[in-house]
């Protein structure tokens, strides 16, 4: 995760534009790493405003 890869694109700038192709409004993972990751990829492609990430237990709070 801390390691800063030269080569090819950032797997969490991949995900990011497949989520904005897709016109998502959220993306929800289990794993803490990936919702870092993804943070960053929102923050990254200035999509603050229109996608958010967030832990599945977070998603299901929010049904309850």
């Amino acid at each position: 995760m801390w390691m800063d890869e030269k080569i090819g694109k950032r797997i969490n700038q991949i995900r990011v534009d497949q989520a904005i192709q897709a016109k998502a409004a959220l993306i929800g993972t289990a794993c803490p790493y990936c919702l870092t990751m993804l943070g960053d990829g929102i923050k990254e492609k200035g999509q603050e405003e229109t996608i958010a990430a967030f832990d599945l237990s977070e998603l299901v709070e929010q049904t309850m």
